[in-house]
């Protein structure tokens, strides 16, 4: 290597602006690896604040009380447990008491001691976080954790219940079917569209003025603001078509258009990504072009192909401006039993949560962005693995 000397400037090699070009890229690198740092540290801030606040929503807290199950609480609730624990108690856990008794006869005429689902303050109280109980009802509390008559047990109600008006109560099954019938119609339509339509521009249609055309556009789909998909969809399916509004089959079509791009853009790349060299041998050997598409090239461009397809499928799967104007953000406390009943998503039913003013939802919400991010971590390391296992070294 040929050093700089300022004694030297007569060297036909020397560079009086290498020193600062030294500078500069020191300076490049400083400033790359501290974006690194504060996106890891951004990243990991992140990461635990939805652990520490989300963590505490998978338990509840349950009273173990004493619960009548007599002709009286059939037709009022309330009569079912002592006055003094109706503050503490879950109106909604108390609501179910009459079903209860019809769908079990036995139990009528009973007194039962079990574990109830307490009320959201209590639950917030044992937890240690902030609540709004009066005096009396938080040294019952006291009295009955000192007996070891509260408990935090694993919250089945937050997978087993859609959303509800009573924190408590409130789960994300009827959000998790929903957001599963609205992918399972996105992919159906999406991905036979999509695929076919890059086979068709990468290796069928002419170069003209058209294709450029199509193509420029998809290149701008790809860039546009979501919501404005869920304009679009509105206009059309519902609008036009006539549709159900809020429904997964709308919402799938919606999110569909907005997939569409991206999987057309990640597959013509895997199409372009196949050497001429295969194309050619088919050539050679008598095939058509159809043949060789068909039999050769899209088998070696499928792991690409899948690979953005389910990258697409997890970008759709988090959106939820598009699914906001066509109403899937709607109080949906059943899960829809069919893709033309009204449904919400989970992105959509986090939303709703995240301005609901009950601190308990604060907790339900981090715990269901953790939900989401494990399922959209378990989709990209399939897409990982499933290119892993199907790339072909040529």
């Amino acid at each position: 290597m040929i050093k700089q000397n300022d004694k030297h400037k007569d060297n036909p090699f020397y560079d009086p602006t290498l020193n600062k070009r030294h500078r500069s890229s020191k300076r490049f690198k400083v400033f790359t690896v501290t974006s690194l740092v504060f996106s890891i540290a951004f990243l990991a801030f992140f990461l635990y604040d939805m652990i520490t606040k989300g963590t505490p929503a998978f338990k509840q807290a349950y009273l173990h009380i004493n619960v009548t199950y007599s002709q009286e609480a059939k037709n009022n609730y309330r009569k079912a447990i002592d006055r003094k624990y109706s503050r503490v108690v879950s109106r909604a856990w108390l609501r179910t008491v009459p079903t209860q008794m019809e769908e079990n006869p036995e139990l009528i005429g009973k007194t039962i001691k079990t574990w109830v689902l307490a009320d959201d303050q209590v639950d917030q109280y044992i937890k240690g976080h902030y609540y709004k109980l009066k005096r009396k009802d938080r040294a019952l509390i006291d009295d009955m954790k000192a007996y070891g008559e509260i408990d935090l047990k694993f919250s089945k109600l937050f997978f087993q219940n859609g959303d509800s008006k009573a924190p408590e109560y409130a789960g994300l099954k009827s959000a998790i079917v929903g957001s599963i019938l609205t992918l399972i119609i996105t992919m159906l339509f999406a991905f036979p569209v999509g695929v076919m339509t890059a086979i068709y521009l990468e290796e069928f249609a002419d170069d003209n003025k058209f294709t450029q055309t199509i193509e420029v556009n998809i290149n701008n789909l790809a860039a546009i603001p979501s919501i404005l998909f869920g304009l679009l969809g509105l206009a059309i399916f519902i609008n036009l078509f006539g549709l159900p509004r809020s429904s997964p089959l709308v919402g799938g079509l919606t999110l569909a258009l907005m997939t569409l791009p991206i999987i057309i853009v990640s597959s013509r790349a895997a199409l372009r990504a196949v050497p001429d060299s295969i194309r050619q041998a088919g050539y050679g050997l008598g095939l058509t072009k159809i043949e060789v598409t068909r039999d050769h090239v899209l088998p070696l461009a499928f792991p690409g192909i899948l690979t953005g397809s389910i990258i697409g499928l997890a970008q759709a799967m988090g959106e939820t401006a598009p699914l906001i104007i066509i109403g899937m953000i709607a109080f949906i406390p059943d899960a829809p039993g069919s893709i033309l009943e009204a449904a919400t998503v989970m992105p959509a039913q986090l939303f709703t949560w995240a301005g609901m003013p009950e601190r308990m939802y604060v907790e339900k919400t981090a715990a269901g962005i953790m939900v989401l991010l494990t399922i959209l971590i378990s989709l990209n390391s399939l897409a990982i693995y499933l290119r892993k296992k199907y790339e072909v070294k040529w």
